[in-house]
């Protein structure tokens, strides 16, 4: 049996890490695999979130992008709900706007994350730090699952992506103790949740990214190069080195993890579910 994929991709990058000196470029011709089906990207305005509704997009979806604040460049294809999910009322306003336009919902990527506590250690972590944190990267997606998964299941069909973290394998403990322990959490209740649902219909699996070069990444570098003077090249090596290095050399492109999601929603993985998929170019010392 031959198989023919209506996919065309060409990526160009810096074989050495340099900010903002690494091109990327994509041929795509996904001959609308996912035309007519809604999707939904939290936490979609910027970084990763935008790369994968605009790859959603691409690939012929109706894309929902939902956040706190509205998009810097307003993008008139990707409809924008603002909404504050680590709140259970956030979640009813897009859960309400969703079904009421949409009718439906095929593809909801739990891609919202975030992590704000202070470093120091577990002595400067209070309960608020490990409440909001675990509010907005553990239980906004336990919730969008729950209002969204029965109309899926009636439907026998729909597709769920967690975006975690290699942290939830590899913690730093300085500052992001609560923000790996949140992902660890959502990396087992994905798997679980696939147990119960995958027979419904529904597939559910996990993304876990290293580091990504995104915007705020790319502000994190300059601010630790103009307090440390050192170079850009410099701070990023001392980011990578904390991380215990990447092998690849680099930061990951946010286009190249929406490339990855892009992938497992689309009917050529219909196999696939109950699998976390890590993209942190060789950095997790573990298999």
């Amino acid at each position: 049996m031959q198989f023919v994929f209506p996919y065309l991709y060409k990526l160009i990058v810096c074989p050495n890490f340099a900010l903002n000196k690494c091109k990327m470029e994509h041929e795509f011709n996904f001959n609308n695999e996912l035309s007519g089906k809604i999707a939904l990207v939290t936490g979609g305005t910027k970084g990763a979130g935008n790369a994968i509704a605009k790859r959603l997009l691409h690939a012929g979806a109706t894309v929902i992008i939902t956040a706190r604040n509205a998009p810097e460049t307003a993008n008139e294809n990707l409809h924008f709900i603002s909404a504050d999910l680590s709140k259970p009322e956030g979640t009813q306003k897009v859960v309400n706007e969703v079904l009421g336009k949409y009718g439906r919902l095929d593809i909801l990527v739990n891609n919202l994350g975030s992590s704000e506590t202070p470093s120091g250690g577990f002595a400067v972590l209070d309960d608020e730090a490990w409440e909001s944190t675990i509010q907005a990267n553990l239980l906004a997606p336990v919730r969008l699952d729950r209002k969204f998964l029965p109309q899926m299941i009636e439907r026998k069909g729909g597709v769920i992506i967690h975006i975690a973290s290699i942290q939830g394998k590899l913690p730093l403990y300085d500052s992001t103790l609560p923000y790996a322990a949140a992902k660890a959490g959502l990396i087992n209740y994905s798997k679980g949740l696939s147990n119960e649902v995958a027979p419904k219909g529904v597939r559910v699996l996990t993304v876990s990214p290293g580091w990504i070069m995104t915007t705020a990444s790319t502000r994190m570098i300059e601010r630790i190069s103009a307090s440390s003077n050192r170079s850009i090249e410099e701070a990023a090596q001392s980011v990578m080195d904390a991380l215990g290095g990447i092998p690849y050399g680099r930061p990951a492109q946010p286009e190249e993890v929406a490339e990855l999601v892009g992938f497992l929603v689309s009917p050529r993985a219909s196999y696939l579910t109950g699998t976390e998929y890590i993209i942190d170019g060789g950095t997790l010392p573990t298999i």
